[in-house]
């Protein structure tokens, strides 16, 4: 395990930091002392490279048959762990041939360690010529790892580690702390009919959910189980103490630990903690970690880590083979955790997460300007409690775990998902810019696109409604005809210069790459290279093997309402400690410019606006969107699968409040079906929230009952011609 864990390069290596001392003699030649002291130095290299069996092979064979290499390998893993050892330097200093066959080197070491800064010793290695094979080899004891570890000493680390800083929203509102919490959970064969409607209330009000949800957790389960409702702080539970212990079938129980408040607000941002793993404790152990913490496991619980930690208050000492303590080392004082205020809207995605009915999909919604993320849901969420042992509702961390539905996965960084009608802003950019196509280039789009042995069908065909008709180029982006975009896609293609034209705008807008924020894992995703006509058309309408994410797709989307500009997404307001000077604050980062002219720019912009409030010809999502009070932009798209189409709605607003600024926000639920009518209505949901403080949540959604309540069963929506 040491071996692996240093060949791995917990250590570093450094060359040797200053010239030797000429060697001196002592009935023995300067050959002889030059050849000990090349054994001493593979040997101090090797403990630099963390190679734990070279080491051993260059000790004596007496020294061998004392100790083992494991035992030998243990002695060095637990003094790197007891040092928190990040890098390890050795010089050696000086050599003496003390004799034909002895020779004695001396050395200093510096340990750099995660806790106790640096640490120096300065000792002496005895070599002898080992006979029978007449090499040079080292006689080994404790006091070649430090000098205060001779005759049997060993080393002891006392740590303590501070409290664990919290994670709030931008305003303050705590979405992760360490505090005292309840499990909330019943037992059907418990509950008394007289007196349901009471506990479906208290448990509504206290976790968020409705009664039909927390109804429908045990109906169909046995009278003796108990199934988990949620958690929720202790100080709410003790408010209602009184109405709550008189609840037949109810039962609560109290742990203290890692608290993420309202049933997980974000949980894929956020992120929860975990025990160290047992085959990441050496590595732990080495950064200072004691074996009982808990740690970081995803989210900004994991990048935000070192910040939230803190550092220990670290004491080292040496001990004697009985126990004594003879001496202290090091000791380093306490640095306080630091909190993360991140740049997430609590109630804003608490409302979006829940208006997401029973679909698996993602919604980011970004400062247009800034790059700040103000929510980034992705559903089905799951509750990051469920990752604390001592919290009885823990038993369904397995099934979570286990869902073919992928609670666990971040679907706005991390799903990938051809993009469908939305991508032909990128097409439409790659037409302008090639000069081939102008803002007055005209098409007629028709049922049928016959440029290509194969027929190829315009969804006004497939919806039976009357043909487009003739469409400049921005009418084509606003009603969204495909045949005009696998017209500029068969043009690019079919020119040399320019046959690369699509696939190179896509990268330029962000696609194919992550998009540089380091709080999240992301997917890069893929933009293909056509190979054949068929690939090129299918490229310019967001299909083929076009995969991006909607983290993406919010980011392209905001550049092309702020005037080009591509921010880095940030979930990140500040790192601070309670009281106390901010050690990171938040800046714009601009990744880059879209290759646009702004004269291009101006006409995709009117036609993303035209989307939405163009009647002629009639805009996408003019029917769902035409009438939310602020004025916005945007662009549908229902992305083909191999089952039911993707839902895609991006967009951003153009309110130019002084105090609120503008965002863009992209939507996909998946195997949904078209972008416009279900996808559109989250997206001016997310707008009317947004610019009314969280306060007005505009129409109900096509599958609720009433506003956050899905329907059951779901109603039927009309279908309206669509792309």
């Amino acid at each position: 395990m040491l071996a692996a864990l240093f060949l791995s390069g917990c250590w570093s290596a450094a060359p040797q930091a200053g010239p030797l001392t000429a060697p001196t003699t002592e009935n023995g030649s300067p050959a002889q002392a030059a050849a000990a002291r090349q054994t001493a130095q593979a040997f101090l290299d090797a403990w630099q490279a963390g190679d734990i069996p070279r080491m051993y092979a260059l000790v004596t064979r007496v020294s061998q048959d004392a100790l083992s290499l494991e035992d030998f390998s243990a002695r060095y893993q637990d003094a790197s762990e007891k040092m928190a050892l990040t890098a390890l330097e050795t010089e050696t200093l000086a050599v003496l041939a003390k004799g034909p066959s002895s020779a004695q080197v001396s050395y200093r070491a510096v340990y750099h360690s995660a806790l106790l800064g640096e640490l120096h010793s300065q000792m002496s290695m005895d070599l002898v010529l080992d006979q029978p094979g007449g090499e040079w080899r080292v006689q080994w004891d404790d006091g070649l790892i430090h000098d205060q570890l001779s005759g049997g000493n060993h080393l002891s680390l006392e740590v303590s580690v501070p409290s664990r800083g919290n994670i709030y929203d931008r305003f303050g509102h705590a979405l992760a702390a360490f505090t005292d919490a309840t499990a909330l959970g019943v037992v059907p064969g418990k509950i008394d009919a007289q007196s349901e409607t009471r506990l479906l209330d208290e448990l509504s009000e206290l976790t968020g959910k409705s009664r039909e949800q927390i109804r429908a957790l045990y109906e169909n389960a046995n009278p003796d189980w108990y199934i988990p409702v949620g958690e929720v702080s202790s100080e709410a539970v003790q408010q209602r103490y009184d109405e709550l212990t008189q609840l037949p079938g109810l039962q609560m129980n109290s742990f203290r630990a890692r608290f993420y408040y309202d049933g997980s607000v974000a949980p894929h941002v956020v992120g929860y903690l975990q025990p160290i793993p047992a085959e990441r404790a050496a590595e732990y152990a080495l950064q200072g970690y004691l074996a009982d913490e808990k740690v970081g496991a995803a989210g900004l619980e994991a990048w935000g880590e070192p910040s939230l930690r803190g550092r220990p208050r670290a004491s080292l000492y040496v001990v004697s083979p009985q126990g004594q303590t003879i001496t202290r080392l090091a000791q380093a004082d306490a640095q306080p955790a630091q909190s993360l205020y991140t740049t997430l809207d609590k109630d804003l995605q608490s409302k979006i997460q829940k208006s997401m009915g029973n679909y698996r999909g993602a919604v980011v919604v970004m400062e247009r300007d800034s790059g700040r993320i103000v929510a980034m849901v992705s559903n089905p969420a799951y509750d990051a409690n469920i990752f604390e042992p001592t919290n009885l509702n823990s038993n369904q961390l397995d099934q979570v775990i286990n869902d073919p539905d992928t609670p666990l996965l971040n679907r706005a960084a991390q799903g990938v998902y051809p993009l469908g009608s939305v991508f032909k802003t990128i097409t439409m950019a790659a037409g302008l810019e090639s000069g081939l196509f102008a803002p007055d280039s005209e098409y007629s789009c028709g049922y049928v696109f016959d440029e290509l042995p194969v027929p190829f069908y315009d969804w006004t065909y497939e919806h039976g409604v009357a043909s487009s008709g003739i469409l400049d180029l921005a009418g084509g982006l606003i009603r969204s005809c495909n045949p005009w975009f696998w017209h500029i896609g068969l043009d690019l293609y079919n020119q040399p210069e320019h046959k690369h034209d699509i696939e190179k705008m896509a990268h330029a807008f962000g696609l194919g790459q992550p998009t540089g924020t380091d709080q999240l894992i992301e997917a890069a995703g893929s933009v293909p290279t056509p190979g054949n006509e068929y690939q090129a058309i299918g490229l310019a309408i967001g299909q083929d093997e076009l995969q991006v994410t909607p983290l993406q797709v919010v980011t392209f989307m905001a550049a092309l309402g702020n005037g080009g500009t591509l921010y880095r997404p940030q979930l990140v307001e500040k790192i601070a400690p309670l009281d106390g000077t901010a050690s990171y604050t938040f800046k714009p980062e601009r990744q880059g410019k879209l290759p646009i002219s702004p004269g291009h720019l101006k006409v995709i912009q009117d036609a993303l606006f035209g989307v939405i409030h163009s009647t002629e010809p009639l805009g996408t999502a003019h029917f769902v969107l035409a009438n939310v009070p602020i004025p916005t932009a945007g662009k549908t798209g229902t992305a083909q699968t191999a089952s039911d189409p993707h839902a895609w709605f991006a967009g951003y607003t153009l309110a130019g409040q002084a105090d609120r600024p503008d965002i863009a926000v992209a939507v996909i639920l998946e195997n949904a079906g078209e972008g416009s009518l279900y996808a559109a209505p989250i997206f001016r949901r997310i707008v009317q929230l947004y610019f009314s403080d969280n306060q007005d949540p505009g129409a109900l959604l096509p599958w609720e009952s009433s506003f956050y309540q899905v329907a059951t069963p779901e109603p039927a929506v009309t279908p309206t011609a669509s792309p």
